[in-house]
């Protein structure tokens, strides 16, 4: 199996719109290619920012990869993501104002 976290620091003022893209636009794509979920949480940090995270399960590496290549060729989920930022003012602004940090980390199981 190979697992991955999907981690983001948003503002807080940005996680009610940022959560309703996530399942509306990102999680049908996500399962209609074969992601699995396992689980996608928040927790508040001590500034202004809210730490949002997913874990998700792939066969294996390659598998992960298959994956991501069909998500990133869908050529109509491609167009809801520009319409989602338009509507946001722009990929630019959309990480200059409201999205901190975004890191795709590869997680590593610790029991043999």
């Amino acid at each position: 199996m190979f697992y991955r976290r999907k981690f983001y620091i948003v503002k807080k003022e940005f996680v009610d719109i940022f959560n309703k893209h996530f399942n509306e636009t990102n999680l049908p794509n996500q399962l209609k290619h074969g992601s699995r979920l396992i689980g996608r949480w928040m927790k508040p940090n001590e500034d202004d920012t809210m730490e949002i995270f997913a874990i998700w399960a792939y066969d294996s590496y390659d598998d992960y990869q298959r994956i991501e290549a069909k998500i990133k060729s869908d050529s109509s989920h491609l167009k809801r993501i520009a319409n989602w930022y338009e509507q946001n003012g722009g990929r630019e602004q959309v990480y200059r104002n409201y999205i901190v940090e975004v890191r795709n980390e590869v997680l590593t199981s610790t029991v043999i």
